[in-house]
């Protein structure tokens, strides 16, 4: 029995002792920064703990398929411990006013993606309660498309619309209007959704709006505006070849929905509007006045409550008159219709966003940012532009992307200034945009149509293709190389 015993405890027994060895291991690797006041933790043990707990998080996210966990809670556990660890090492060193700073930055960084985020999913939930996606639906039934023209043409709308619109409100549009489409078929969504993606992801790389690592090149002042335009050609590669690659894949066939006569809610056409002038105030609050976009998205905002309480407001009066036009006519079904109109609630809208998405978003912007102050993405970056030519960096970097996220890959590489012709500016623009479409957590794109078409959009759904839009990926940086080979001359 004491043998017994001795073989069941000595598991525990070397937990333990693993556990406490790695509490010393931090514990010297922080006494060792406090003496050299050197915090570069990229070779401590605090950071390799932390990047072995973003690893795990990542694991646990590609797996939501399998074990059917949120995507959120993983990476929101992450970033509390890397920050912690964060915060413990400069406490250590007296220097808790920086971790402090730094951590307040990170925030702002994904506040102003969240803001920007929350407005679209509202607008969009409120032109779903509306019943404008119905009526897309019912307008594409009547019209016969089948699978495969439904395929190409929100496609091709989400490589038209994202330059303007932003690759990620685009790719909420056409998820909607591709989920009501084809509601059930799990098959097709999957494909259509990743074909948006790309499609959206692609055509936000040749503008300024299009995308936020755009955005902050524009900002920056390294590329003007009028040159993001001449990416318009490997952008619209990087599309094209993946989704003639899948649209093989779909059968020509009709989707089996029932058409369906839908009548537009009251104030939808002008909450579409609405929509149009929200992004119409996001694009002139950066152009002319030199703000962030998400100062137009949040006024936009106030323009939908106020609608919203004016349709309240108005309801009643609405009411009456059409209960005495459907009198008159006799017609009783549209009268019974009339009894079940609920006022529209904005903050109902706010609501129905998708929560989940806007915290996967918070734990990963957070994780990342955690590393970057550790010192990993500058690393990253300092190695791969001193050890290798810049066009195998930028490259590489737009693969690195589609894992760590594009936005603190593009912020790493704009902080380092690394000296580079006007032509390997544009590629890091190319590659860090489309990099993202390689897997569904790549971009903020994937991870909002993940989180909109749940069950029939995933991470492994996405991977399957993921060699095919390697090929675009490739294709665009070719196109690119050849193309503008006169700007790679320029330092």
């Amino acid at each position: 029995m004491l043998t017994q015993h001795h073989e069941l405890g000595q598991p525990r027994v070397s937990r333990r002792w693993l556990f406490l060895l790695a509490v010393l291991l931090l514990f010297y690797s922080t006494s060792t920064l406090a003496v050299t006041g050197e915090l570069d933790l990229t070779s401590s043990a605090v950071g390799f703990f932390a990047v072995a707990i973003f690893v795990l998080a990542y694991a646990l996210v590609m797996a939501e398929e399998k074990i059917h966990m949120r995507k959120s809670k993983p990476v929101l556990v992450a970033a509390g411990i890397i920050w912690c660890l964060i915060g413990w090492v400069y406490v250590q060193n007296g220097m808790s006013d920086t971790s402090e700073y730094a951590f307040r930055m990170t925030l702002l960084e994904f506040t102003e993606l969240m803001l920007f985020l929350l407005v679209a999913m509202t607008y969009i939930n409120a032109m779903e309660e509306r019943r404008v996606f119905d009526a897309l639906r019912s307008w594409m039934l009547r019209k016969g498309f089948s699978y495969r023209s439904l395929f190409w043409l929100t496609g091709g709308l989400a490589f038209v619309l994202s330059p303007i619109a932003d690759n990620l409100t685009t790719a909420l549009l056409m998820c909607a209007v591709i989920t009501k489409v084809a509601e059930g078929d799990k098959r097709f969504i999957n494909l259509a959704c990743i074909n948006i993606v790309v499609a959206a992801n692609a055509g936000g790389a040749f503008s300024p709006f299009g995308d936020i690592t755009t955005l902050m090149v524009w900002q920056a002042g390294i590329i003007h505006f009028q040159e993001f335009f001449t990416l318009f050609l490997p952008s619209l590669v990087n599309f094209l070849i993946p989704a003639v690659v899948m649209s093989l894949c779909i059968k020509n066939q009709k989707p089996t929905s029932v058409y369906e006569d839908v009548q537009l809610k009251r104030g939808a056409r002008r909450i579409i509007g609405l929509f149009l002038l929200t992004i119409a105030t996001a694009v002139m609050c950066h152009t002319l006045l030199d703000l962030p976009p998400v100062l137009g998205m949040m006024t936009g905002l106030g323009y939908l409550q106020f609608f919203g309480f004016y349709l309240r407001k108005s309801l009643p009066r609405s009411l009456e008159r059409k209960r005495e036009r459907y009198s008159r006519r006799g017609d009783n079904k549209k009268l019974a219709q009339l009894g079940s109109v609920v006022p529209f609630d904005v903050f109902n809208r706010v609501a129905r966003a998708e929560w989940d998405t806007l915290l996967f978003f918070y734990g990963v912007v957070m994780c990342v940012g955690g590393l970057g102050f550790m010192g990993y993405l500058s690393l990253l970056s300092d190695l791969l532009y001193t050890n290798w030519d810049a066009t195998w960096a930028n490259i590489v970097l737009g693969v690195v992307s589609a894992v760590v996220d594009n936005i603190p890959v593009m912020f790493a590489v704009l902080t380092m200034q690394p000296e580079m012709s006007h032509g390997h500016w544009l590629l890091i623009t190319l590659t860090a945009g489309v990099g993202g479409s390689l897997l569904s957590i790549g971009s903020a794109a994937g991870v909002a149509v993940m989180g909109q078409a749940r069950g029939s959009y995933t991470f492994m759904g996405h991977l399957r293709w993921t060699p095919v839009i390697a090929l675009g990926y490739v294709a665009s940086i070719a196109v690119h190389l050849w193309l503008n080979a006169g700007s790679f001359t320029n330092y």
